[in-house]
């Protein structure tokens, strides 16, 4: 049996699952649900978000908000791609619209590690992985990939416990790893970002890091790193 038979078996055999197929039309709506209002405020011509313009994401979403059509664009994309995911028959072209939007959030939200996105983004581009590979019948045929399936379907409705445990367990790996994956953070506010000093090496460079974020504005790069060297002065480096 060649590997494509084999994917084309798993695949016929995860779509006959009832189960499977709720869970399916959950996260289509899930994230249909995610980017409408957000697409929606940017047509409208509204900011997105009430962070304050020092604050790193709220800096880069205020810059966002004066980029003047290209804002109404992104807003009109979010909302055409979530319009596409709640119909069945344009759900691929909905998830390959969805994808690259949601895979940039994702990555913005690590690199200013902004706490709002970090836990969901990188769900939201899993979810449209798993899309994907729910129709993977439609979209193999852009890749060599198009041997037909010969068995016959046939409705499963045994549920399938492996796989949501499978994905109860990537809810856990994702919160744990956006959790541990930064010793510091610049959060949402002034207060919200020294409560993270009290545990910290170096309190006083903890405390320079979060006035340099919301009170003087710096950029995390060059916060980050004078937080750093400021450690390495104090663990005698």
């Amino acid at each position: 049996m060649t590997l494509t038979t084999k994917l084309d078996l798993l695949h016929q055999k995860a779509t006959c699952n009832k189960w499977m197929g709720y869970f399916t039309t959950f996260t289509r709506w899930a994230l249909a649900a995610g980017f409408l209002p957000a697409g929606y405020v940017k047509i409208i011509g509204e900011r997105f978000t009430d962070l304050h313009n020092n604050q790193p994401m709220g800096h880069y979403l205020e810059a966002l908000h004066h980029t003047g059509f290209y804002y109404t664009f992104i807003g009109y994309a979010q909302v055409i791609a979530a319009v596409l995911l709640l119909i069945p028959r344009t759900v691929v072209l909905g998830t390959l619209l969805y994808l690259p939007i949601i895979l940039n959030i994702c990555i913005l939200s690590l690199a200013v590690r902004f706490e709002g996105s970090l836990f969901t983004s990188p769900l939201m581009v899993i979810a449209c992985l798993y899309l994907l590979c729910w129709h993977y019948d439609r979209i193999k045929f852009i890749l060599p990939f198009n041997t037909p399936v010969t068995v016959p379907k046939t409705a499963d409705h045994k549920f399938p416990k492996w796989f949501f445990a499978t994905v109860i367990v990537t809810f856990f790996i994702v919160g744990y790893t956006v959790t541990h994956l930064f010793d510091l953070m610049p959060r949402n506010t002034l207060t919200d970002c020294e409560t993270q000093c009290n545990n910290s090496e170096n309190p006083e460079a903890c405390k320079t890091f979060c006035e340099s974020i919301h009170t003087e504005g710096q950029d995390i790069d060059k916060a980050l790193n004078t937080y750093k060297q400021a450690l390495k002065k104090h663990n005698g480096n």
